[in-house]
């Protein structure tokens, strides 16, 4: 009996250590799947983040980027690298980073790969409250970047109620008619702006990175600074959310979770898109991307890796692929996205539900 008893109890703690040795064996799978995503990613960014500040049209040499970088003077090339190149490549990599995250965050928490902040209207928000700063208040600087801001947040808010479902398909549908009436307002507003304006509307239609300096790149960083490390904090309840609603409240991460992960989404990308416009598909492309490269699971880190080599890429290629010609970096980021759109489609994967 004593005996029975005894072995009743050795085989259930075998069982127990076998589950526990098995769940080990898969997250430290899973943890070495994701550095051999993260560390090309992180690899592909320093080249391309290489190539934008020292090459191009004038070439600086690594040592002169060192040299200049502790304060020396070279004639010419300090002026180039950090009037020009390296706020264009710093700025460019931080916004990455935001719209990266925040679509990243958007597709996981509402389980749907459409459901992203670019063809939400949240980033259309922007563009519309900033274009319309322009032609109607003739406001600009940073006045201009705080109205986008607002717009941003006005418009998710607006979406979040008319939705008024935690539902992702029904937000969506809420979101890109949302997007296609605010694209009617800015065209409006666009008819009636002078030369000038118009010139200054376009940063805020397509996105560029040709206004780049240190002051918005100090302002985008403490940014980045105060609601990365709260994104980070969120991570037991992300996971939840993957999960599906009904386990997520099971789990304790109910709807103010949901809420105030997609705030935290909303604000990174309306700083992103106060800095630099509404750069296309970046953020929409970005979690995909990096999912498929981790096996099909969300990763933030990865997301905002895949996002800041979009963006510091797209903007090299924009400034130098076509001679004498110098294009947007949302034009560059449109030519690739709207097709990788289409084949998320005609392939299917837009009916998957994000793991």
């Amino acid at each position: 009996m004593v005996t029975e008893e005894m072995t009743g109890r050795s085989e259930r703690q075998l069982g127990a250590e076998a589950a526990v040795l098995t769940v080990r064996a898969a997250r430290t799978r899973q943890r070495r799947r994701l550095l051999l995503v993260l560390v090309p990613l992180a690899l592909a960014l320093v080249v391309a983040f290489g190539l934008r500040v020292l090459g191009g049209d004038y070439l600086i040499s690594l040592p002169d980027f060192f040299r200049i970088l502790g304060g020396r003077q070279i004639p010419g090339a300090s002026f180039i690298l950090m009037e020009s190149k390296l706020p264009r490549a710093v700025l460019g990599l931080l916004v990455g980073v935001a719209f990266g995250t925040s679509g990243a965050i958007f597709q996981s928490t509402l389980r749907n790969p459409l459901a992203s902040p670019d063809l939400l209207g949240v980033s259309t928000g922007a563009s519309t409250a900033a274009v319309f700063g322009i032609v109607v208040l003739g406001i600009s600087g940073p006045a201009l970047s705080l109205a986008g801001i607002i717009g941003a947040l006005a418009t998710a808010l607006a979406i979040r109620f008319i939705a008024g479902s935690t539902s992702g398909y029904r937000l969506v549908l809420v979101g890109v008619t949302a997007d296609a009436a605010l694209l009617a307002v800015i065209q409006y507003l666009f008819t009636r702006a002078d030369e000038y304006d118009a010139q200054l509307a376009l940063h805020w239609m397509i996105g560029s990175l040709e206004a780049a300096d240190w002051q918005t790149i100090a302002v985008l960083v403490a940014c980045l600074a105060v609601l990365l490390p709260l994104v980070a904090g969120t991570l037991r309840a992300r996971r939840a959310l993957e999960l599906g609603p009904d386990l997520a409240t099971a789990l304790g991460a109910g709807r103010w979770s949901s809420e105030f992960l997609l705030l935290l989404a909303v604000l990174l990308i309306a700083f992103g898109v106060a800095a630099a416009g509404p750069v296309a598909f970046v953020a929409f492309a970005a979690g995909p991307i990096a999912r498929a490269l981790n096996a099909g699971r969300t990763t933030l880190v990865g997301s905002a890796l895949v996002g800041a080599v979009a963006m510091v890429a797209s903007d090299y290629l924009g400034a130098y692929a076509i001679a004498d010609v110098n294009l947007p970096v949302g034009v560059v980021t449109g030519a690739f996205g709207a097709p990788f759109l289409l084949w998320m489609l005609a392939a299917g994967r837009t009916g998957r539900r994000v793991s």
